[in-house]
């Protein structure tokens, strides 16, 4: 701007000079033209630099205005970029500290999902146990309905018990009445005999003039002895009828087989089929396998309470097998037919079987029989199995749901007398061989039976 100014100055100045050497005449003017024409073209030269600068200056005035109205938009634009970077620098401040927060919301959630998981664990072990819970509330529910069933069967026992508890002690005061009755009539009759004995004495002493009296009172002595031994006989039969109205195996019906009635503590009245013929007199018949009329394939509870005809196929009863086995100690014997007839049998010299509690456990004692082989000592201390209740110790299988038929299975019973009839009913007698049976009866008798015959 000041380099326009100082060529406009100089300009001016060369234009006075030439002005002043036109006047001076037309001689100066005239010589001089020929220096001046250069001038003369500088001065257009600077006149039209000039105006170009003039216009030059315009613009640029123009330019400075646009300038100044630019810097004032810049400086404007400036302030709304201060502003705009303090707003950027605030939400930047604010980014820092939602990334912060962030970062601790996503350690809050690592946290969260480590307990998740934790708890997702805690879950899944809880769904375990709960589905263990469930089997075994499953498993309580059955047998709760079994021991219902048992309580409502125990409860129907338990009156008819009543009933014949009260209907036997009715029959047994009648029966202490007669036997009272006889005692006094044996007391009497001992008198009279005592009386026709002195009498007797006395009649010896008396002539032969008497012997005809001698004769009737003997007569008289005769028939008060036969009525003494009638009244002692009737007293016998009144005392085994005491027995027999209390007994606890068969001993007390003597040879006579077929079905009676005992009376064990626990359980009351129930009959038995008592055996006199396979092996000597005393013998309960606990189980029997000789017709194939009935399955085997029980639950727990039948099993418990005894099943089938005496005529045919039957269990007794495990619950009845361990009250009579409790009371004394109790021989074994089994009875053995195979296929082509030949009969064997296997003894056992202390046989029991524990409560329901123990699940019925087997004892045997020592063995001896016909048949060579100790088929069920496999069994021994084993519980009782059946396909609801699963007591061998087989893990692969449940024995009662494999062989079909309850039993004291350890790994699948050597010889299960229950299993189905004439397909699986065997009796092994080596490592490789067994017997086909088609008739099994397992029996038994008070230890001491023989002595006390």
């Amino acid at each position: 701007m000041g380099r326009i100014k100082f060529n406009g100055v100089l300009l001016l100045m060369v234009l006075q000079i030439f002005l002043v050497a036109t006047t001076t005449g037309d001689e100066t003017y005239e010589s001089d033209q020929k220096s001046v024409k250069p001038l003369l073209d500088i001065i257009r030269q600077l006149r039209n630099k000039l105006e170009q600068s003039e216009t030059k200056e315009k613009q640029i005035s123009e330019l400075n205005s646009d300038l100044m109205e630019k810097y004032h938009e810049i400086v404007r634009i400036h302030e709304t970029f201060m502003k705009e970077a303090a707003l950027l620098n605030e939400y930047k401040n604010k980014i820092i500290k939602g990334e912060n927060d962030l970062q601790l919301c996503q350690n809050k959630v690592d946290k969260s999902e480590s307990q998740i998981n934790s708890q997702q664990n805690i879950i899944n072990k809880l769904k375990e146990q709960l589905t263990d819970k469930s089997i075994n509330l499953e498993n309580c529910q059955v047998q709760l309905k079994s021991v219902n069933s048992r309580l409502i069967e125990k409860d129907d026992n338990i009156k008819r018990f009543s009933e014949n508890i009260k209907s036997n002690k009715e029959h047994q005061k009648t029966l202490e009445l007669e036997l009272e009755k006889s005692k006094s009539t044996l007391i009497n009759h001992e008198k009279e005999i005592q009386l026709c004995r002195s009498e007797n004495n006395k009649l010896n002493r008396i002539s032969e003039n008497n012997r005809e009296e001698q004769i009737k009172i003997q007569l008289k002595l005769k028939e008060a002895k036969t009525k003494l031994i009638d009244k002692v006989n009737e007293t016998k039969l009144s005392q085994s009828a005491l027995d027999k109205l209390n007994a606890t195996t068969c001993i007390a019906f003597g040879d006579y087989s077929g079905v009676h009635e005992l009376n064990v503590s626990g359980i009351g009245l129930f009959n038995v089929l008592c055996d006199s013929e396979l092996a000597g007199p005393g013998w309960i018949v606990i189980q029997q396998r000789v017709g194939g009329d009935e399955s085997f394939d029980r639950d727990w509870a039948t099993y418990r309470k005894g099943f089938g005809s005496f005529e045919s196929d039957f269990f007794l009863g495990l619950e009845k097998i361990h009250r009579i086995t409790s009371l004394q100690r109790f021989e074994l014997y089994i009875h053995l037919v195979d296929l082509d007839g030949r009969t064997y049998n296997a003894r056992y010299d202390d046989f029991k079987i524990s409560d329901e509690d123990n699940g019925y456990a087997l004892s045997l004692g020592k063995f001896n029989g016909t048949i060579i082989w100790d088929g069920m000592r496999d069994t021994e201390n084993m519980k009782f199995s059946t396909f609801d209740h699963d007591n061998d110790k087989t893990d692969y299988a449940n024995c009662a749901v494999w062989q079909e038929s309850g039993w004291w299975y350890n790994h699948c019973s050597a010889c299960p007398l229950n299993a189905p009839y004439e397909t699986s009913i065997l009796w092994w007698v080596e490592m490789t061989e067994y017997i086909l049976l088609k008739k099994v009866k397992m029996l038994i008798r008070p230890k001491e039976a023989m002595k006390m015959k």
